[in-house]
């Protein structure tokens, strides 16, 4: 159900960056490097939250439901993509396909993690979302903005949602207050 419903998220957020764009006249570069990341990042918050306030998950099932909103985003804007547009080379689709992959997962765990502690500490406020939306929406912009042109640039975003995921399994594996020895 959370593949599913992170398909329709998607195709939800590429409705609402549509009309973005002809409102604002970006031509469809800038409203991938933009406000695509907000739109797609807003509505992939405003799920999470719906399902942690409806369903009342725990937090190793918002972790679960997390990566499976952003496993089924991710594939869906894949597949839109590919069959639009086309890839060039399997070796192109198969690297952005995993880098888009990785990221959207990446920052929908990064948001669900933050979402966990602000509840877990009891400061679960809107300038708490609000700053841990603005984590998932930087990182998500950074890398459409990296991977925008070809060259150098390219490959550190295709590189950068592997390290972020590093950096999180760093977090999530190690228990909180407990260091290794």
């Amino acid at each position: 159900m959370a593949f599913l419903a992170g398909m329709i998220v998607c195709i939800l957020s590429a409705y609402i960056a549509g009309f973005f764009e002809v409102m604002s006249g970006f031509n469809s570069e800038d409203t991938s490097i933009f406000l695509s990341p907000i739109i797609e990042e807003c509505m992939k918050l405003l799920l999470l939250l719906f399902c942690i306030y409806v369903f009342e998950l725990s937090d190793e099932e918002i972790q679960l439901f997390a990566v499976g909103v952003g496993a089924g985003f991710a594939t869906f804007e894949n597949c839109c993509i590919m069959l639009s547009s086309g890839a060039q080379h399997l070796t192109y689709a198969l690297i952005r396909g995993s880098a888009v992959g990785v990221m959207h997962i990446v920052t929908l765990v990064a948001l669900a993690k933050g979402l966990q502690l602000l509840k877990s500490y009891k400061a679960f406020s809107l300038a708490g979302t609000a700053g841990v939306l603005s984590l998932s929406v930087t990182v998500h912009g950074l890398y459409n903005l990296l991977v925008s042109k070809p060259g150098i640039s390219s490959y550190i975003g295709y590189v950068l949602p592997m390290i972020c995921a590093i950096l999180l399994c760093r977090i999530n594996c190690v228990p909180m207050g407990k260091e290794e020895k």
